[in-house]
């Protein structure tokens, strides 16, 4: 079994420590909030008292941070993790940041002799509790080989994207296409309600026609459909508007950078910053219905 060192045990990073633990691994584990870590210790994990502490004798580090200002000082920074690491260590972020600094941190953590990945995942809480995330991994192809079986641990669906920072890049155009779907799904339930469809109706039709997606099949933003979608139960989240706002902030300066044009990421980012001046972003991302239709 593997010494593995976690940090960031948020809403999703707890419940992935925790398979690894379930899975037979010695986990040790640091969040800032103590009662995290003192639920990964219940689970049999180890607790922390600071990051050095949790990785200082872990043969993989596994991240779960909020953005990449943090990854960057956690990495980096005085007392950060490359710093603290034997010989060997695998070190592996998923984190969803910029593809900037994810690239940034893993060259220089390969320029002190560690093998690193960038592996952003889809699939929320319910999957990180599940181990049944989706896991979209940047890095050398050596590095994925020595990452997969951890992440199989945490996750159902293992991809590799190819060089460090293309994880990053899969989930940002992941999520600013899936942001632009669940807009358009709102949408046209919407048009069908105001001229008389009812949404069953319509989603019998459209779920098996042409405009089927993801968005409609699996996490119907019209209350009725999809029962266990978050828009039957008041669009308690998920995965709030919030987070769906910060992943397409991230495509939008991707996108700027490269010199792409992506207006309909650009209309999403809008009404999702929209939603969020509202004071609604800690609904679902799929509660943007509720902005279109006015109820807010």
């Amino acid at each position: 079994m593997l010494e593995i060192g976690f940090v960031g045990l948020g809403n999703m990073g707890l419940p992935m420590a925790k398979n690894l633990v379930a899975a037979g691994h010695h986990v040790t584990g640091f969040d800032r909030v103590e009662t995290a870590v003192a639920e990964l210790v219940d689970a049999g994990g180890k607790g922390a008292v600071d990051v050095v502490d949790a990785v200082c004798n872990a043969e993989i580090v596994v991240t779960m941070l909020p953005a990449g200002r943090h990854v960057e000082e956690v990495y980096l920074g005085e007392n950060g993790i490359v710093g603290a690491l034997h010989d060997g260590c695998l070190l592996i972020d998923s984190s969803t940041i910029d593809v900037a600094t994810a690239r940034r941190v893993s060259d220089a953590a390969t320029q002190k002799g560690f093998a690193m990945v960038d592996a952003p995942v889809s699939g929320g809480v319910g999957g990180a509790m599940a181990g049944t995330l989706t896991f979209m991994v940047g890095g050398a192809d050596e590095a994925f080989a020595r990452a997969r079986p951890v992440l199989e641990v945490m996750g159902k669906n293992i991809f590799h994207a190819g060089a460090s920072g293309n994880g990053q890049v899969a989930k940002i155009c992941n999520n600013m296409l899936l942001g632009i779907s669940m807009i358009g799904t709102c949408e046209a339930f919407l048009l069908g309600e105001k001229l008389g469809l009812d949404a069953q109706t319509f989603f019998d039709i459209s779920s098996t026609a042409s405009g089927q997606c993801w968005s409609m099949t699996s996490y119907c933003p019209a209350p009725g459909p999809v029962p266990a979608s978050p828009a039957n139960n008041d669009y308690q989240a998920g995965f709030t508007a919030a987070m769906m706002l910060k992943d397409l902030v991230l495509s939008q300066e991707a996108a700027q950078t490269a010199t792409c044009e992506t207006p309909m990421g650009a209309r999403a980012t809008a009404l999702y910053q929209q939603m969020a001046e509202a004071g609604s972003d800690g609904l679902d991302f799929s509660g943007i219905m509720r902005m279109l239709r006015g109820t807010f």
